[in-house]
């Protein structure tokens, strides 16, 4: 569900110095930017049911499903009477995603406390719990997530492991897959709310998984990142899909120079549906944690009533979403780089240079295969980016194509000499059978990300 352009910059234009975009009640939309797609969905199938006598389940205080594993404390968990929160807790890693964090079981040595997996368990688990209404994410310490723990990877690349590899996006892929259809079918509506606490960083994998869920809470400290091109990759899990739901262009705009974006911009963008200032954020969570609901109102309700007023400060991109608009609508890399300088030789504002900065450090060809993708996941589905994408990471760790993955990875976070040798180096040297090949099988006998669409729909 694409929000219009036009609607987008009048909201912005129009907005009230202390005005909140909310989404109120069960079924109208107050501003179009606001709500996610996910949460439209949710509620349009809801206003849409046919014998309403079925409404909302009474939920008991109490669960009839014990949790396992509790004591793995990279994945902590807080029971309340009607919700569950899984709390990232990798906080020496800013909560970076391994196999370690989403595990059925132990599969490999070398990922024996894996968050992933053990995420996806917990997930599963709730939705087919009957007393559970709902279930919250969140990080500890400083960061929701800095995304997947890349160093790993480019350490098990190293080793020439890509099968473990693979499995680390597999699963990632499935987690957020689950994320993006989490509802429970076999109830008239019966709904496992997710709420994303978006406190400190939320970057690449760190952003696949909250923004599929139906509330995202952002706060004064939060910060939004996919920075993939900076470091030879491309934006994946699921970011081909939200991104390119944003308004206009601004999607092309995060995707390619992996600038920030604070707390008030995510929320004017719609990537968050609501803002709080941090230091409400325990009573946000205490208020929540007292609901027994899986009423989707009832939790909008809780939020709005503990939600700040903020506006994007007048430096921020989003007062420049015209001038930002043109510059990233055109077809390819080298004709945005050139009206961005035409744009910085006009107004000398800040976010041109910045934006031109960051196109000239990242990957050459990472930026025109991220463009692509965009482009692309503006007229797909969900499963139908997250297929591409996986298959895209594929190719961006066999170095089939190109190392700029561990090039990047080793200038940035390894060896932090800051100073990556691309390949190609320039923009003229990539060449579109290149991207082209970005986006094709890593061989004719390597199987497809395989998501379970039949048992789960997949939403546009």
């Amino acid at each position: 569900m694409a929000y219009s352009l036009c609607n987008w910059r009048a909201a912005i234009k129009n907005q009230a110095p202390n005005q909140l975009f909310y989404f109120r009640g069960k079924t109208e939309i107050l501003c179009n930017m606001m709500r996610s797609y996910k949460s439209a969905l949710l509620l349009r199938r809801f206003s849409s049911l046919k014998n309403p006598s079925y409404g909302y389940r009474r939920l008991t205080s109490s669960s009839s499903n014990p949790l396992s594993d509790d004591s793995d404390n990279l994945v902590v968990v807080e029971g309340k009477a009607g919700s569950r929160t899984a709390i990232l807790n990798r906080t020496t890693s800013l909560n970076a995603l391994n196999t370690s964090m989403l595990a059925l079981r132990v599969l490999l040595e070398t990922f024996a406390q894996c968050n992933l997996l053990r995420l996806l368990k917990l997930y599963k688990n709730w939705e087919d719990d009957p007393d559970i209404g709902f279930v919250m994410m969140k990080g500890g310490g400083r960061a929701f997530s800095a995304g997947g723990d890349v160093v790993s990877l480019y350490n098990l690349i190293k080793k020439g492991n890509l099968e473990e590899c693979k499995h680390f996006f597999q699963t990632i892929y499935n987690f957020i897959y689950l994320l993006g259809t989490y509802l429970k079918p076999n109830v008239s509506l019966d709904f496992s709310m997710q709420v994303a606490l978006l406190n400190g960083f939320t970057m690449g994998g760190g952003a696949g998984i909250s923004m599929p869920s139906t509330f995202r809470v952002a706060t004064d400290k939060t910060i939004f990142a996919t920075p993939e091109t900076l470091i030879g990759f491309h934006p994946d899990a699921g970011a081909s899909f939200y991104l390119s739901h944003l308004p206009g262009h601004f999607g092309e705009y995060l995707a390619l120079t992996g600038e920030k974006l604070n707390g008030a911009e995510m929320l004017s963008c719609g990537l968050a549906t609501h803002f709080s200032q941090i230091t409400k954020l325990p009573l946000v969570e205490e208020q929540l944690g007292n609901l027994v609901t899986d009423d989707p109102s009832v939790i909008e309700t809780s939020l709005g009533n503990h939600g700040d007023t903020v506006r994007p400060e007048q430096t921020s991109i989003i007062h420049r979403i015209d001038a930002l608009d043109e510059c990233f609508s055109h077809d390819t890399v080298e004709e945005i780089i050139e009206s961005l300088e035409n744009e910085a030789a006009k107004t000398n504002e800040a976010w041109c240079t910045s934006a031109l900065k960051k196109l000239k450090e990242a990957s050459p060809l990472s930026l025109k295969v991220s463009l692509k993708s965009i482009r692309e996941g503006r007229f797909q589905t969900l499963d139908q980016c997250l297929i591409r994408e996986y298959r895209m990471c594929l190719q961006g760790i066999s170095g089939q194509i190109s190392g700029d993955f561990c090039e990047g990875v080793r200038a940035k976070l390894v060896d932090k000499d800051l100073a990556p040798k691309w390949d190609p180096p320039s923009l003229e040297h990539v060449s579109q059978d290149m991207v082209d090949q970005y986006f094709s099988p890593l061989s004719a006998y390597e199987p497809e990300l395989e998501l379970p669409t039949k048992q789960r729909e997949a939403f546009t």
